[in-house]
């Protein structure tokens, strides 16, 4: 007996509900966001005097009068001060039709999806009990041929192309950038002059880079500035004094071979105190606590 996929991901919203189009009749699936900005530390804005929060209006730019939001639209500025005024209408009309089916135009190799084309990912699950066999046949069918499925999907009235590919019982669906959302490199890079490297320096610079070598372990990542963002929220909490850091002298420029000798003593000594430093997952600082309104 299928366990009742729908109560999986009935704690998160999911973004969108689509039919997954590949081989034959369309699979129902669910997407929801893969990443999360909800715990970090956010601010409001509050009047100093009173304490109490700031609040925006809508007004003209003109007459400054503020507007009813009925009467506000979407425009197109295409000279200065003059706007193509565009109606939820006219947007309905244009409306793309996979907007509730996710077409698969191709399967290609991931190792060709440049990563600047990367935006953001999403879990695909199959939405409902009658899509779950269409949904694991889909699945292992890419995850056999080791290629990324390419389809189009459209998120608040925009169209998305998005990369699928297995991963564990789901899919991983990550949104891409359209090519003129890219810049090109060459705009950055080709200014930089080619530089005659000494074979010492990159021997040593190499040197470094191998006794950092390491694996890519997520859990180890510390966003160190979250973490002094709560420490200082907890302290106002429990007024303790703030001090404020003293400021560093910017640092001497200094031979950059003696730089990579010392970076190398640097690393020899870091390596050592490695293990000891990293913090367990499960020691990162609390979020502090909101006081409950009487």
């Amino acid at each position: 007996m299928r366990a009742p996929v729908r109560q999986i991901a009935t704690a998160h919203h999911a973004r969108c509900r689509a039919a997954l189009a590949i081989f034959f009749s369309p699979c129902p699936v669910a997407l929801f966001s893969a990443s999360s900005e909800r715990e970090k530390i956010s601010f409001n804005q509050i009047n100093k005097k009173t304490g109490n929060r700031i609040r925006y209006r809508k007004v003209d730019a003109e007459t400054g009068d503020e507007a009813d939001s009925s009467d506000i639209v979407k425009g197109y500025e295409v000279g200065k001060g003059q706007f193509i005024e565009i109606e939820p209408e006219e947007l309905e009309a244009i409306a793309i039709e996979s907007k509730r089916t996710i077409e698969i135009d191709e399967f290609v190799p991931k190792k060709e999806i440049d990563e600047l084309y990367l935006n953001s990912p999403y879990y695909l699950v199959p939405d409902g009990e009658v899509g779950q066999q269409a949904f694991a046949v889909i699945r292992e069918a890419i995850r056999k041929e080791g290629m990324v499925a390419l389809g189009r999907v459209v998120f608040t009235s925009r169209e998305h192309v998005i990369a699928l590919e297995p991963r564990g019982k789901g899919l991983l669906g990550v949104t891409l950038r359209y090519p003129y959302e890219v810049r090109q490199e060459d705009e950055y890079f080709d200014d930089i002059p080619d530089e005659k490297i000494p074979k010492d320096m990159l021997e040593l610079a190499s040197h470094i880079v191998e006794t950092k070598a390491g694996h890519f372990e997520p859990d180890k990542f510390e966003d160190q500035y979250e973490d002094a963002l709560k420490e200082l929220i907890q302290k106002k909490q429990s007024g303790q004094p703030i001090e404020r850091p003293e400021r560093r002298e910017p640092s001497k420029v200094i031979n950059l071979m003696d730089a990579l000798r010392r970076s190398v003593e640097a690393s020899r000594e870091s390596g050592k105190r490695q293990t000891a430093s990293v913090k367990p997952r499960g020691g990162q600082s609390e979020r502090p606590k909101k006081k409950k309104s009487r």
